[in-house]
């Protein structure tokens, strides 16, 4: 009996200070979209259809990540969409205050626009959130006695087999919050303009040999090697030629729903989509490291 009451204390704490770094990955993450202006002004203006739409992808996102880095690690998926829910509340307890103390919300302001303005920015703390365990979380004695006399809680995030369907997923993932953080802003329509197809064929090429040199070629931790007896071109198409199409996809969803592709031409739609994709597939690419 008092095993198993210890064991359930240890969980609680365990559980605890896995919202605590929830709480600290929202902000770190989040903090850059928090103070940028564009962010603001979306939350106010932004077609409710598509914020809606985004608010309900980031659902099955969040469940499917808390699988693989929640705030505890998950046999089921009642516990994945308890984790998920969890992530999504930091997220707004972490940006409704952030807001209010930088004089963004405030009281004359319609609930319409600062519902809005929450609802957008707890998406990227909501990722953030979920992502504070596998980033900022650390093993306790208690992990690490566990891990030399074999058994396999020291680090789940790291030790758990990763399906094809899931390293892609992750790119996605990875994608999806890189581009969160500059798709908003009028610099990616700005840069679409400037650039000639020229430029545009370097900026591919650039993404997809950084892209592949992330994962594969420049050694970072969590880099992935090939097998032995695999040709080198086996990755590349793969895993890179996939992961920059995923990119490419999450890219054109992002800038369709913050209004940055609305009455503009197709030129300028797929210049704005390459150049997008530049760190979307770094984003991707980070991914794979870190998750």
């Amino acid at each position: 009996m008092t095993i198993a009451t210890t064991r359930r204390d240890f969980d609680k704490r365990k559980f605890f200070a896995g919202i605590a770094r929830g709480i600290a990955g929202a902000l770190l993450f989040a903090l850059p979209m928090l103070m940028t202006m564009e962010m603001w002004e979306l939350g106010v203006y932004m077609d409710r259809s598509r914020l809606f739409l985004l608010l309900l992808a980031n659902i099955p996102l969040l469940i499917i990540l808390s699988d693989r880095v929640g705030f505890e690690e998950t046999s089921t998926w009642r516990q994945a969409i308890r984790d998920a829910s969890i992530a999504y509340a930091l997220g707004i307890v972490s940006s409704a205050p952030i807001l209010v103390a930088m004089g963004v919300i405030k009281y004359d302001q319609s609930p319409h626009e600062i519902i809005g303005m929450i609802a957008l920015q707890a998406i990227p703390a909501s990722i953030g959130a979920m992502l504070g365990r596998s980033q900022l979380g650390g093993q306790s004695n208690e992990d690490d006695n566990e891990k030399d006399s074999g058994g396999d809680d020291g680090n789940p995030v790291q030790e758990r087999e990763t399906s094809y369907a899931g390293e892609l997923f992750l790119m996605a993932v990875g994608a999806l919050f890189l581009n969160l953080n500059v798709a908003p802003t009028e610099e990616m329509i700005l840069l679409s303009y400037k650039m000639t197809p020229w430029h545009a064929l370097a900026i591919i090429a650039a993404s997809l040999i950084v892209m592949h040199g992330f994962v594969y070629a420049l050694s970072f931790k969590g880099s992935h090697d090939l097998a032995e007896g695999t040709p080198s071109w086996h990755a590349f198409v793969r895993f890179t030629l996939p992961g920059y199409l995923i990119a490419g996809l999450i890219s054109s969803y992002c800038l369709w729903t913050f209004h940055r592709i609305d009455d503009v031409g197709s030129t300028q739609i797929l210049m704005t989509v390459v150049i997008l994709s530049f760190p979307g597939a770094i984003g991707a690419a980070a991914a794979r490291l870190i998750l």
